[in-house]
């Protein structure tokens, strides 16, 4: 049953079939097959009730916040502060790339959207100053994934949905890796720097002055960051109308800057529109998907082998992670978590993994497919923004990042109070 299921599945999506009719066809087949009933009955009634879950309203929500933010000009200004206060690194302006796509990430919640609005701030300065441009290209694609790991986190919402997980908590725990994820994506880049100079390139001459002048291009992300996620700790919103609160602080930005017209908005919410239409479809044919799973008791019987293999709690972990690294080469992202963590989270917590840690470590998993060949969407992401050159030059760049990311891992492991402190410490 489960070589019939994954079969089914890779030819489904080898036929470019989209994600959302092939889960959904899956689900279908595995009825025909396998269940003594019709299961297909009961379809319309679970995707009613999986799409009218008030906190999926936040998706479309944060989604806006993001489309709204790359055009009001925030992005421009963000990056023209960070240049000025890290430039003086070994690597300058790809410190740059890092410092903005961790600050952009605390207001948008997808990778996507920040290594696109983050790359087309950056790239026309590669050639500029000099950069190993595999290198500089690595730090946008591998920055950009911290956008689904640094809250407010459209990816994290997903996981909390799923595994009936508290985004609170979540968001909390996903602050201190995300930015010390972004320290070690930058202590690489120093180190590398530091070995070959040249790679650096001309290094950008600031003043105090210019610094200081430049930190008010950092207070409207921040004040963002803090209308969304503030709200949630004082328990004045919940996730879904926090991310209203942050629509509205970013239409305010974006008629403060004079980018608040007709156009924009009508450009934005096509964008929005055809990102939640694709995100919403394949959640709710992931959730058909793994209703029938359930039903015919392939989910029982996979749970069972697991466990009757005897690994301990740390064999699985890292069976976990070989799992994710595999199949983050041929899956996209928002897919491979709605397939996969029905059936690998009851799994981890049952062997006594906390949850909300859990969440942190398969989100960084996630992070990992975002820049690893064939389907990497960070990778396409970035190569689209250039004018000239070939994928290889960005998967090239990104390679190294894959390894600090096994680095993180491996310190969550080691100490889960990386995660769990601070969930700890305010609740």
């Amino acid at each position: 049953m489960l070589l019939t299921t994954l079969g089914l599945l890779i030819a489904l999506l080898a036929l470019a079939i989209p994600v959302a009719a092939s889960l959904g066809a899956l689900a279908l087949l595995l009825d025909w097959l396998y269940s003594p009933m019709p299961l297909s009955l009961a379809v319309g009634e679970i995707a009613w009730s999986a799409g009218k879950d008030f906190l999926l309203v936040s998706i479309p929500l944060f989604v806006l916040l993001g489309e709204i933010l790359l055009r009001a000009g925030v992005a421009e200004r963000m990056y023209g502060a960070m240049v000025k206060w890290l430039s003086w690194l070994p690597g300058g302006l790809m410190h740059s790339n890092i410092g903005a796509c961790a600050l952009f990430a605390a207001t948008s919640g997808s990778s996507v959207a920040t290594a696109a609005t983050v790359g087309t701030v950056a790239l026309p300065l590669v050639r500029k100053h000099g950069y190993n441009e595999r290198l500089f290209l690595g730090t946008l694609a591998a920055g950009g994934t911290l956008g689904i790991l640094i809250p407010p986190s459209i990816n994290l919402i997903i996981y909390a949905v799923l595994t009936d997980t508290s985004i609170p908590q979540l968001y909390l725990a996903g602050v201190i890796p995300g930015l010390l994820l972004a320290g070690l994506f930058m202590a690489l880049v120093v180190i590398v720097c530091v070995v070959l100079p040249r790679w650096g390139g001309v290094r950008v001459e600031e003043t105090w002055a210019a610094r200081i002048g430049a930190l008010v291009h950092l207070v409207p992300p921040l004040m963002i960051f803090l209308l969304v996620v503030g709200s949630i700790y004082a328990g004045w919103a919940t996730a879904t109308e926090a991310a209203a609160l942050g629509v509205v602080g970013a239409l305010g930005l974006a008629a403060a800057f004079g980018r608040l017209t007709r156009a924009m908005l009508v450009e934005a919410f096509e964008n929005t529109i055809r990102t939640t239409s694709m995100i919403m479809l394949i959640i709710l044919a992931a959730y058909v998907l793994n209703f029938v799973i359930s039903a015919i008791g392939l989910t029982a019987l996979l749970t069972g082998f697991i466990e009757g293999l005897g690994w301990s709690k740390w064999q699985m972990l890292v069976a976990v992670i070989v799992f994710y690294l595999i199949l983050g080469c041929f899956m996209e992202t928002l897919s491979m978590m709605i397939t996969t963590i029905p059936i690998v989270a009851p799994v981890m917590v049952a062997l006594g993994f906390d949850p909300v840690w859990l969440g942190i470590v398969i989100v960084i998993l996630i992070e990992m497919a975002l820049i690893t060949p064939p389907v990497g969407l960070n990778l396409y992401v970035v190569q689209s923004l250039r004018r000239s050159g070939t994928l290889n030059d960005v998967i090239a760049g990104s390679l190294p990042f894959v390894g600090i990311m096994m680095v993180m891992l491996a310190l969550l492991a080691l100490i889960p109070d990386i995660a769990l402190w601070l969930p700890r410490a305010v609740g």
